[in-house]
């Protein structure tokens, strides 16, 4: 175990871990519908934004998801092969690639959303729940981090 001066667990070592518990249970309850906790991240994303009626870049989607657009990009390939989504030129930058839900990639994304949510729920029962007023506070904390700078 990662630990401090005190031989108690860093908070990097328990947000690692807590990150890696998340996307293998992900991982685990998204199998079935044939997907992966990245793949579901890039799908769920664009689902999202299109619900908000925008049609991303690749680009975008990788932000959005807090991907590298590398990664987004081989993820949005696969996708695309898999029948999920489309993938098309814009024809105002050729450049850019924009992204879109397939019929079948609607198919797929609605019950994965709805698993993971049910594992959401789940995870953030001890907190008193989703809504409650300790799992607000975490998203808070947790916002602000990742919304903090740790490059030089």
């Amino acid at each position: 175990m990662v630990a401090g001066v005190n031989a108690e667990p860093t908070h990097g070592y328990l947000v690692w871990r807590l990150s890696m518990k998340w996307r293998a249970a992900v991982d685990r309850a998204l199998a079935p519908l044939g997907l992966t906790h990245a793949q579901y991240v890039l799908l769920a994303s664009l689902y999202g934004m299109e619900r908000a009626g925008r049609r991303p870049t690749q680009r975008e989607l990788a932000d959005h998801a807090g991907l590298e657009a590398l990664y987004a990009s081989k993820l949005a390939r696969a996708l695309d092969a898999g029948g999920l989504i489309r993938r098309e030129r814009d024809p105002a930058d050729t450049r850019a690639v924009r992204l879109a839900l397939t019929g079948h990639g609607r198919e797929v994304v609605r019950p994965a959303v709805a698993e993971v949510s049910g594992l959401l729920d789940r995870l953030m029962a001890p907190l008193g729940g989703r809504g409650g007023p300790r799992a607000k506070a975490l998203a808070q904390d947790l916002s602000t981090l990742l919304g903090t700078p740790l490059d030089p």
